[in-house]
This record gives C-alpha cells, sequence and structure tokens, in this order.
C-alpha cells in the first residue's frame, strides 16, 4: 500500500493536540492542523460563528476570502482564497479534509454552525477549517441549547444541541438543525426570485475521549436537502436538487513518551446529488476513505522532526461516467525554534493513481520563517509550492474532459508583521499586515478543440498572478460590566489572467474583487449585546467588464436572562439594512433587505 507523509510543525510547536484543539478566537494567533496540507500554520485568522445564522456570515468576515454565492437560502455557496480558484481551497472538519474528486467545489451550504465553535482561514495552506469545541460543564452532567429563529422570505430555522458527561474521561454531544425556506424574494424593477426553496435537515454525534498521555474524537455528521435551482436570470429554470452528504471519522493523539507522539485520523464519507432537470435527469455518487498517520519526534529542546502517512481512496459514479483515484501524500519536515526564531522546513509529495492507468507526480517544498522582534512584535514569511490534481469533470466527463491535463502548479508567499498588546488590565491593541504574491500555472481553462470550434475541452494553458496586501487592526476593552470591540479588516488583491496569447490576456481574474473593507464592533453590557458589520466589495468583473461594487450593513441584536442556572436570549438579526442589490456571480442576485428573529435556551 502507498502511504503518505503529513506534517504540522507549527502545530507541534506549538503543542496542541491533533485534531481536537479548541482554537481560541484571537485572529493574530490562532493555529489549526489540516489533514494533508499541515506543514506551515503561521498566517491563520480566527473568524468567530457568534452572531451568525449561517456559514455566509461567517465567511465575508474575511476580506482575502471570495465567497461564490448563486442567491438566496439554497444557492451553491463556495470559497476561493486570493484568487487561487475554489477548487484549489481546501475545507476541513476537526482536522480531516472534505472532498469532492468532481468539481473541487464543495458546497459550504452542507455545513451549519450548530456544532461549531470558530472557522480559520489558513493563508499557506489556502484552506478554511471549522473545528468542533468539547463540551463545558458546570455542576450537571448534562447541558445544551435549542435554538428557534424565523425571518424573512418565508425562513424558519430550528437548531437543539445537547452535551452528556458520560464519565471523567468521555463526553457526547449530539445536534440537529434544519431549515424550511421559501426562499422567493424581489430584485430588479417588479421582478422576483422563484424555485428557490429549501428544505435541509443535519445532524451530527461527538464523541470526546481522554486516555493515558491522549485524547480521541469520534464524529458522525448527515445533511440532508431538497431545493430549486432557478438558473441565471437570463435562463431562468424548473430544475430541482435533492443532495445527501454523511460521513464518519475519528482522530486520536497519544504520547507515548515525551520524545515520541502519534497522531492518526480516518474517514469513510458518501454523498449523492440528484438533478431533476428538462434536459434530463442526472446523478453523482461519491465515496471517500481516507487513512492518515503522523509520527511526532522531539529530538532536542529547540529540534522537532515528523513523519507521518496519509491514504485517500475517491470513487465516483455519475449518469455521465464512472471514475476512482487512490491518492498518497507524503511529507518530512523539521522545525526548529529558539528564544526568538522559529523555522520550518518541508518537503512533501503528491501522487494520484486513476483507474484508467494515469497518474500525476508532484513534489511540494515549503519554508515558514517567524522572527519576534521584541514581545508581541513578530515578523514572519512563507513560501510554498502548491499543485492541484484535475477533477474527474475535468478529465473524465463525456463530450468535454482531457485525460492529459496535468496538475495546476502555483507558488504562495507571504512576508507580513504581527502586534498584540495588552496595554493595561482593559485594553488590547492588535495590529496584522501582509504582502503576497502568488503565481499559479498550467491553470486548466476551456477552450475550443482543433477538430470542433464548437465543442470546448479543457486544458493547462492559463497562468493567473495574484498579489495584493492584508490589514488587520482591531482592539478590545473589558471592564466590569462592559465588553466592547471593533475590527477593520482590509485587501487589496490584483488577480490578473497572464495566459499568453488569451482574449482576457491582462485583463482581471473574474469576481475577485480589489478592494475590500470589512468594518466590524461589538458592545455587550449586562446581558445585552450589539453587534454592527459592514462590509464593501470594489473591482470587481466578469466576463462582460466592470460589476457594480457593493456593500452590506448588517446588525444583531441581542438580550440575555439568567433563570437560575439557565438563561434565555432574545435575538434579532437585520441583513443588508440598506437593501443594495447586487450579485457575487453574474446572473444570481442576492436577496435585499431581509429581518430574523429567534429565542434560544441554554442550560
Amino acid at each position: 500500500m502507498l502511504f503518505s507523509i503529513l506534517f504540522s510543525a507549527g502545530l507541534l510547536s506549538a503543542g496542541l493536540p491533533y485534531g481536537l484543539e479548541e482554537p481560541v478566537c484571537d485572529s493574530l494567533h490562532a493555529v489549526t492542523l489540516t489533514a494533508d496540507r499541515g506543514v506551515i500554520v503561521s498566517r491563520a485568522d480566527t473568524l468567530s460563528v457568534d452572531n451568525s445564522f449561517s456559514i455566509s456570515d461567517v465567511l465575508q468576515q474575511s476580506p482575502g476570502l471570495h465567497l461564490g454565492d448563486n442567491g438566496g437560502m439554497g444557492g451553491l455557496k463556495t470559497v476561493s482564497l486570493r484568487g487561487m480558484g475554489s477548487a484549489h481551497t481546501a475545507i476541513y472538519v476537526d482536522g480531516v479534509r472534505v472532498g469532492n474528486v468532481q468539481s473541487g467545489q464543495n458546497d459550504m451550504g452542507m455545513l451549519g454552525l450548530e456544532s461549531y465553535g470558530a472557522a480559520v482561514v489558513d493563508y499557506a495552506q489556502n484552506s478554511v477549517s471549522f473545528t468542533t469545541p468539547k463540551p463545558v460543564f458546570d455542576d450537571s452532567p448534562v447541558a445544551g441549547r435549542v435554538r428557534f429563529s424565523a425571518g424573512s422570505f418565508g425562513t424558519y430555522l430550528p437548531s437543539a444541541r445537547l452535551d452528556f458527561r458520560l464519565g471523567d474521561r468521555l463526553s457526547l454531544s449530539a445536534n440537529a438543525a434544519g431549515i424550511i425556506s421559501k426562499g422567493d424574494f424581489p430584485y430588479g424593477d417588479g421582478l422576483r426570485r422563484t424555485n428557490n426553496d429549501l428544505r435541509q435537515a443535519r445532524a451530527g454525534i461527538d464523541l470526546f475521549g481522554l486516555m493515558g498521555g491522549g485524547e480521541y474524537h469520534v464524529k458522525a455528521y448527515y445533511n440532508g436537502a431538497e431545493r430549486g435551482t432557478p438558473g441565471a436570470t437570463s435562463y431562468p429554470s424548473d430544475d430541482r436538487q435533492k443532495d445527501m452528504n454523511a460521513f464518519l471519522q475519528g482522530t486520536l493523539r497519544k504520547n507515548f513518551s515525551p520524545l515520541y507522539t502519534l497522531r492518526v485520523s480516518a474517514k469513510g464519507s458518501y454523498d449523492d446529488i440528484y438533478y431533476t432537470s428538462t434536459w434530463g435527469d442526472s446523478r453523482y455518487g461519491q465515496t471517500e476513505i481516507q487513512l492518515n498517520s503522523a509520527h511526532d519526534f522531539q529530538i532536542k529542546d529547540w529540534w522537532k522532526l515528523s513523519l507521518a502517512a496519509d491514504a485517500r481512496w475517491d470513487a465516483l459514479k455519475s449518469t455521465n461516467y464512472q471514475a476512482s483515484r487512490f491518492t498518497a501524500l507524503s511529507a518530512l519536515a523539521s522545525s526548529f525554534r529558539t528564544e526568538r526564531f522559529m523555522a520550518t522546513v518541508a518537503l512533501e509529495y503528491e501522487g494520484a493513481f486513476d483507474c484508467d492507468g494515469l497518474s500525476r507526480n508532484a513534489f511540494s517544498p515549503s519554508a515558514d520563517l517567524r522572527f519576534t522582534a521584541f514581545e508581541g512584535f513578530d515578523i514572519v514569511a512563507f513560501g510554498r509550492r502548491a499543485y492541484r490534481i484535475p477533477t474527474f469533470n475535468e478529465l473524465y466527463y463525456v463530450g468535454y474532459g482531457n485525460p492529459q491535463l496535468a496538475p495546476e502548479d502555483a507558488w504562495l508567499t507571504d512576508l507580513g508583521i504581527d502586534f498584540n498588546r495588552r496595554v493595561n488590565a482593559a485594553w488590547t491593541l492588535k495590529l496584522k499586515a501582509d504582502v503576497f504574491y502568488n503565481l499559479l500555472k498550467d491553470k486548466i481553462i476551456s477552450a475550443p478543440t482543433e477538430e470542433d470550434p464548437n465543442i470546448w475541452a479543457p486544458y493547462n494553458v492559463g497562468k493567473v498572478r495574484s498579489a495584493g496586501m492584508d490589514f488587520l487592526a482591531g482592539t478590545s476593552y473589558e471592564n466590569g460590566s462592559w465588553n466592547a470591540s471593533a475590527e477593520v479588516r482590509y485587501s487589496y488583491q490584483s488577480a490578473i489572467d497572464k495566459t499568453p496569447g488569451s482574449y482576457t490576456y491582462d485583463t482581471p481574474v473574474p469576481y475577485v474583487a480589489r478592494h475590500t473593507v470589512v468594518l466590524s464592533a461589538a458592545l455587550s453590557w449586562k446581558g445585552i449585546s450589539l453587534a454592527p458589520v459592514w462590509q464593501l466589495r470594489a473591482g470587481r468583473t466578469d466576463s462582460m467588464g466592470e460589476m457594480p461594487d457593493w456593500n452590506t450593513l448588517d446588525v444583531n441584536l441581542s438580550k440575555t436572562f439568567s433563570i437560575a442556572k439557565s438563561s434565555l436570549a432574545l435575538k434579532f438579526s437585520a441583513r443588508n439594512i440598506l437593501d443594495c442589490r447586487y450579485e457575487t456571480v453574474s446572473g444570481y442576485p442576492m436577496p435585499g433587505r431581509s429581518l430574523t428573529g429567534g429565542i434560544e435556551y441554554r442550560f
């Protein structure tokens, strides 16, 4: 059997457990582990899920992310980081990757917020990770919350989570949630978005355990939905979609001695999508099995080494074609650390072996540096080569696929500073600034075939240069009953098509905003909480040219009442208060002003 080696040197240096860590909501010093790209963790932002009703609300806090949204509750939602494309942006749940070998695009709508404590954006690994926090108990062995919300467009959002302390070393969490939404909303002059309804059910169980020198986490998850797919406004449709996602995964960390730690994880999943269309029905069923292991060695106080293994098998059965793939990843990494300086170097190998005999192999070196100039002020830099293996649709889709495709090849680089200082007992200041340069070659793009210009196929002829800067400044205040915070985030991105001979040469990559601003604040006092968020996206283009700039203002207001050892909270959310009419994807309008209100009981 082929194996792969995997390492998270930054995680090891921080001394955090594999797959079970609960991230602190600190956007400057968050550390996360990813299952097959865990070599660099120096540049990560943690996004809070508080005051959010959907994954979209959470991800839009990060200016470096582009959220592709087909509009409404049921629209496809994908993410792309720093102009690299959604297929290059990996999604992780509790340290294990969420796979999609069909299109490479994970629909973020399958994930709910009822069990996750935070979302972590890792710029070096080009990934977004969601982590489930361990239950926290007081005197009672049972804790939980029940929530019901309702709002505009005929939307209802019930959810519940129950936590059970099964012993001193064992706890269990169970959660369930649903969405019922008519989904229709007005746009344009007297027009209305229809066939946009959604009915979705999600459920999950998490088992957390401690053992001598280690811990483990087992997770089971199910998501099922039925929705309308209204199509673009220029080509409306009455098509329908049913989708189901289910997986079982587990992670384990065991310290056998001060010198050696073993980390393992495994996953089995099945995803099914069924389209009903006037053009003909189609179905896609994906099966995935993962097995990962890592061996961490503390050679010296200042020197750590890691070897690991990762093997993955994917199979797709669809109406159009069938395919399967075995993927092996391997990496060797070493971390050196002194009082003021840390360096991590790694070499990663990835091999993909398809059922038709085709294979693709790639080596990815990386380096990560961090220098502490003085207390609270760090200078960081990283460089990494990254590959993306072509998806099954790109290779094998009948009438379109090209089996000769090579992996997309990218170089990611970053240089930045971190400043985090507590001014006094009440005030804290933080500052983060980065400049980055990414170069993607062998990009897969569609073009007419030589045999028949009316038939298009994918080719490795694209090239994209993405450069820019990210900036964050924030402050927080804590004094008695008062808690306040404010942040400004700004991102400048210049993602330019550099494909030789292309009609789009030297033009911006579609939908990547040149300027993104996110202003957020939070104020709480004696159970009353107010949290406004304003965001701006400017300088976007599509295939037709410049797109209108857009901005939204969201406000969340809540009041919590204490009832013995329980609490009751009333929550209200106003989205897009200014009623800005905009599109993140051309032809798919986003809803205008909307209101949501709810009640939550915690015990």
